[in-house]
């Protein structure tokens, strides 16, 4: 590193150092002193206009013979110096245009009176600075994985309040170098900067370069808004000349780097430096420092967290910069290009979870109240399961979707106490944002079936019954089998493997439909849930995470969950602020009808419907479904220490071309499974 970046870098003292920056109430004194005109010098008075007139010597005419109109106008007695001459003027030749002076002293007087006119038009609706610059921000909510990882942030996030003395050298001299290197001299405005601005850009035939101070961009970030509108940018030149009037240049960098928007939700150098760098602005390298300085121009452009490569260019620019300013030497700047291959790996790469993430931070003000403070959540998010169930999702999809016309798809997964370990709510967050894990409703078709059958079991049935599978009609309702063909006795396990239509729904009718309705609410379905026939066959709406957390009592031996995704809420300070209790256990299925739903359930994938799940060393056992015309296909399952459920199908409710549970769904859960505990 260049040694004078080492020197403390004062703002106050030492003006010879050409890198140090001077006293900000001098350079003001200047400026003021380079915009007062001219006032005229001792000695100079015989300059002036009367004076030239007192010292004016008369010099004798050159002699000429007169003319016959001179004879003619003296016979007549008018001379042109003579009072009582008929043609004669007042006025002497030569004498002052006071008349001039008049008509120039009001033109100016009505200019004065317009331009203050239009100033005060500009400036009538001006925020107060002074408050604005006090103005509270929204409290953030930094949300983190079970392991404590981060996953998202959201608001606006500060760090430390950092004087701009106390700034490293390195950071201030690479922020000036690159936004404005005449801060320390011009008056808020950079006339020589606006003019190279628009040569650049008359050159380029477009807007390449700008040429707004560090104090035009405090005025414009601080107090106005985005638009760009003539009145805004007169609006923000005010601005300029008021901040550079109230407040020293110290002041106004110090405003600058605490306020200044970097990008991933940060404001300031110091949480910036914590984002993607996890230490203080303090101990910011050099190349990390000049890595924050490139930000401002395009914060999400240059993001080291999504666009690692164009912000390596970018810090090489603020480098570059630095040298042109001679504020860094061409050695020092090498030295530090070549920190790159260590300082982009501490920066904290985008992580998974963007679907939870928006989930869980719908779930905060009900946690937290009011929030009027910064919050830290950790959730129950497992990053690695989290990076398992995105890859599955996007492999089988982006390998078999489109051939068969299916463009969505969404995963679920949690432990046996409903803890969520992923959540995948799409293919593109970016693109498609709504959650179809959390938010959308659906119908689950047979993978309903497995509480129909439940209640068959609290009603006297067991897996080894017998049941006739052949045409049904309740009322005008004549549901048929997906093959349809009919097998006539089967058991009932035989009947939940082959996802056989007419038996769920004569065992509906024999337990009761209010049964069925009483046994899914049990479990944990929270949808609207009528007592009509075709519950037999899923047909009501209900969103992923429901169904699959229902699953749960099957697979934890009878105990009812709530699905959750918050473990603690804490504040900056360390101060709980919620911390989830576990509730009682409370069974809802008993250990004998347990065991017979595995045995049932456990069937479907060894040889039924579900055979695609199969996991090798593991038992799964699960449930497929597929709605009317293929507009849904799922699979809820469980194996090992994790339950998933998979949906497939389209945002419009369209059909796909033959997608049922056993294809792509399961596919999808298998491919999420293998790498499961």
């Amino acid at each position: 590193m260049d040694p004078n970046l080492e020197r403390p870098f004062d703002l106050r003292v030492n003006p010879a150092d050409r890198l140090t920056l001077s006293e900000p109430e001098e350079d003001a004194a200047k400026a003021r002193e380079a915009l007062q005109p001219a006032t005229p010098r001792a000695g100079r008075a015989a300059s002036s206009p009367k004076a030239k007139a007192k010292t004016k010597t008369t010099r004798p005419a050159p002699s000429r013979p007169p003319s016959k109109a001179r004879a003619a106008k003296s016979a007549n007695g008018g001379g042109g110096s003579g009072r009582g001459g008929k043609g004669g003027s007042p006025r002497r030749r030569g004498g002052f245009p006071w008349g001039a002076v008049r008509l120039f002293l009001v033109m100016f007087t009505w200019m004065v009176i317009l331009g203050l006119g239009v100033v005060g038009w500009f400036a009538y609706d001006l925020p107060d600075p002074a408050a604005e610059a006090r103005t509270t921000r929204r409290p953030s909510v930094t949300l983190l994985a079970a392991d404590g990882r981060e996953i998202a942030a959201f608001g606006d996030l500060h760090g430390e309040t950092l004087r701009a003395r106390d700034a490293p050298p390195a950071l201030i001299r690479a922020i000036l170098a690159t936004e404005d290197r005449r801060f320390l001299s011009h008056f808020g405005l950079d006339l020589v900067g606006i003019a190279r601005a628009m040569v650049t850009n008359l050159r380029a035939g477009r807007v390449v370069q700008g040429g707004s101070t560090i104090t035009q961009q405090v005025a414009k970030n601080l107090f106005l808004t985005p638009e760009r509108t003539v009145r805004r940018k007169v609006q923000e030149v005010l601005l300029s000349l008021w901040l550079e009037r109230s407040f020293t240049k110290e002041q106004i960098l110090t405003l600058y780097i605490n306020r200044v928007y970097l990008g991933a939700g940060t404001h300031g150098v110091d949480a910036a430096a914590r984002r993607y760098f996890h230490r203080p602005a303090r101990d910011l390298t050099l190349y990390q420092a000049a890595m924050l300085a490139g930000l401002p121009k395009a914060p999400s452009r240059y993001n080291p967290i999504a666009s690692p490569e164009r912000a390596r260019s970018r810090t090489l620019e603020v480098l570059q910069n630095m040298v042109e300013a001679d504020w860094l030497t061409p050695e020092a700047a090498r030295a530090a290009a070549a920190e790159a291959a260590t300082a982009l790996p501490g920066v904290q790469r985008g992580v998974a979870g963007d679907y939870f993430a928006d989930w869980v931070l719908e779930q905060v003000d009900d946690y937290a109240g009011v929030r009027d403070r910064d919050l830290i959540v950790r959730t129950t998010l497992n990053l690695d399961t989290q990076e398992t169930a995105e890859k599955a999702v996007s492999e089988v999809m982006d390998a078999e979707s489109e051939k068969v016309g299916a463009r969505q798809a969404a995963l679920v997964a949690l432990d046996f106490s409903g803890a969520v370990r992923a959540m995948v709510g799409g293919r593109d967050h970016d693109h498609a944002p709504f959650n179809r894990a959390a938010q959308a409703l659906r119908q689950p078709g047979s993978a309903f079936k497995p509480f129909v059958f439940l209640a068959g079991l609290e009603a006297g049935l067991t897996p080894a019954s017998t049941l006739e599978d052949a045409p049904v009609t309740v009322g005008s309702w004549s549901p048929g089998n997906y093959t349809g063909r009919y097998k006539g006795p089967v058991s009932m396990t035989q009947a939940l493997a082959l996802s056989l239509n007419t038996v769920s729904v004569r065992i509906t009718e024999m337990a009761g439909r209010g049964q069925v309705v009483k046994v899914a609410r049990r479990l944990g379905i929270t949808g609207n849930l009528m007592a009509q026939p075709s519950i037999a066959l899923g047909v009501f709406e209900v969103s992923p995470l429901d169904l699959t957390s229902a699953y749960a009592p099957f697979a934890n031996g009878g105990l009812a969950v709530m699905p959750y995704a918050i473990e603690s809420i804490v504040d900056r300070d360390g101060q709980v602020v919620y911390a989830r209790q576990p509730s009682g256990e409370r069974r809802v299925i008993s250990p004998e009808n347990v065991e017979a739903m595995n045995h049932m359930l456990e069937a479907v994938v060894a040889w039924g419907t579900g055979k695609g799940a199969a996991l090798p060393g593991k038992v799964a056992r699960g449930k497929t479904g597929t709605t009317q015309d293929y507009r849904d296909a799922w699979f809820v399952g469980f194996a090992g220490q994790t339950l998933a459920g998979v949906w497939v199908g389209n945002d419009d409710n369209s059909s796909m071309n033959g997608v049922t549970g056993g294809s792509l769904p399961v596919h999808i859960w298998r491919r999420f499974m293998e790498g499961q505990p």
